[in-house]
């Protein structure tokens, strides 16, 4: 692709711009910022990326995957700020999943152990899973407001903490999983995936590419799935007190 076109890209944007004066949105701010983070992430990620691959050390392969976490577990923390030790029981989750992941499809031989394979599929698994924590923090903490009542019947009639929020726990991590279970779901009917599309456009067999995609989204379902519902059981504890008790705290921010 030529600057030329890169530049032409941003009419997409403008129309976005337009619509949003049109309609009075209020979303002019966000989207200027968005764009010009968006480009100034990619390019400089872009020559990072450049430097990593050449070096082929696993010291600045495992940094730069250091940092993607951090970041990841940095955005999702936000939906549960309150809760006790968010951040870091986020950071377990989304680097648990990565590192069962990335076990499993370099144990199995499934990938080249090369950077230009790891990053990008890391990637791909941390943000997903960054996606899901997300969801996961959003929802549990709408399931906990609405059943609150249901909770605290639980609790007097002598049932424990996860008896008690058992329900609310279910329903968050099910929340959670939508989105990469309806991409299951519709892959190829309504989408044609990133990856697949990337390497049919950059001239691969679409049955190859076929196949790297079932791989990406087989391995995030996992991914979605087990990064949930880790958070999801080391984050509810934070929420009763050591005698069962739902901890007042957490509901004044409601």
């Amino acid at each position: 692709m030529t600057l030329t076109a890169l530049f032409s890209t941003l009419s997409f944007v403008a129309i976005a711009l337009l619509l949003s004066l049109w309609q009075r949105l209020g979303l002019e701010r966000d989207l200027v910022v968005g764009t010009i983070r968006a480009a100034i992430q990619l390019i400089a990620v872009g020559y990072i990326l450049h430097v990593v691959f050449n070096l082929r050390d696993w010291p600045f392969l495992v940094l730069m995957i250091l940092l993607m976490t951090l970041v990841a577990s940095n955005n999702a923390a936000k939906r549960g700020s309150g809760l006790e030790g968010i951040f870091f029981k986020v950071f377990v989750a989304i680097a648990v999943a990565e590192i069962m992941s990335m076990a499993l499809l370099l144990g199995l031989n499934i990938v080249d152990t090369s950077p230009r394979f790891i990053i990008p599929l890391s990637g791909m698994i941390i943000g997903n899973s960054m996606i899901a924590c997300s969801l996961l923090l959003n929802r549990l903490q709408d399931e906990v407001q609405s059943r609150s009542e249901e909770i605290k019947v639980a609790l007097s009639l002598g049932a424990t903490s996860r008896q008690a929020i058992d329900n609310a726990l279910r329903g968050a991590i099910r929340a959670s999983t939508i989105p990469v279970i309806d991409s299951l779901k519709t892959v190829g009917l309504v989408q044609l995936p990133g990856m697949m599309t990337g390497l049919i456009i950059g001239g691969a067999d679409p049955v190859q590419a076929v196949r790297y995609q079932l791989l990406i989204l087989f391995s995030l379902t996992a991914v979605a799935t087990l990064s949930s519902i880790i958070l999801v059981f080391i984050t509810y504890p934070t929420m009763f007190t050591k005698s069962h008790q739902l901890k007042p705290t957490f509901f004044h921010r409601f």
